[in-house]
């Protein structure tokens, strides 16, 4: 992805946060030359991979398999510090995010305003392949059993817990969504498993300085390393 790019869709994510008084914390603004001035009391943000995540799983267009997000808050993996884990993430009409399980972590993902989001869901079979296995979920509390291959539409407020093995992708109806995700400590270094290959990060093209540090910069930037 061009960095351009990346700083358009910072921008972007950023104005439709606040236009839904959504704000994030104040780190989400620091800039490069800011983070080369921080000391090792700004560690955690760093070391938890706290803060900007734009990907494109790879596939050169963002738009159709995409996602923005923002962790706002996370444990150590290795299982030091808090233990649990929030994002924030948006979520364009068709945009996909494409099918996974995490293999320790399970989360809630919440609708919370603008459009629908559409999850499909399957059940996994002990070698990580996809099973036609009924799925029991909970949706705000309320149990619901569902075939493999069932898509969950969440309306503003709904909400949906993935357990672990759970495969799902979900993509965005009708208009942009604002979504939360409430989980265990979360570690897309190590457990995110996707169906097909992609990549999780994605390789910059830095045509332009950033506008903020997305995670995969800290090392660069910050000399406390992350």
């Amino acid at each position: 992805m061009k960095r351009s790019r990346i700083n358009r869709i910072i921008r972007d994510a950023d104005a439709f946060l606040q236009s839904l008084s959504f704000r994030l914390p104040p780190f989400a603004y620091w800039t490069p030359e800011e983070w080369q001035g921080k000391g090792e009391q700004c560690r955690e943000i760093t070391a938890c991979q706290m803060g900007w995540d734009i990907t494109d799983f790879g596939s050169g267009d963002f738009a159709k398999i995409g996602l923005f997000l923002f962790t706002l808050r996370n444990g150590h993996a290795d299982g030091s510090g808090k233990s649990y884990a929030e994002k924030i993430m948006i979520v364009q009409p068709g945009q996909i995010t494409p099918m996974h399980f995490h293999w320790s972590k399970q989360e809630d993902i919440i609708n919370r305003g603008g459009g629908v989001l559409a999850i499909e869901l399957h059940s996994s079979t002990p070698d990580e392949g996809l099973d036609d296995t009924p799925l029991t979920v909970s949706l705000d509390g309320v149990l619901r059993m569902v075939q493999s291959g069932t898509v969950v539409r969440l309306q503003p407020g709904e909400s949906i817990t993935l357990t672990t093995g759970m495969y799902h992708k979900f993509w965005g109806e009708g208009a942009t969504t604002l979504v939360g995700e409430v989980s265990a400590v979360n570690d897309d270094a190590a457990d995110n498993r996707f169906l097909e290959p992609v990549g999780r990060f994605p390789a910059i093209d830095e045509n332009e300085a950033p506008l903020y540090l997305l995670v995969g910069d800290y090392p660069r930037y910050y000399r406390h390393g992350g």
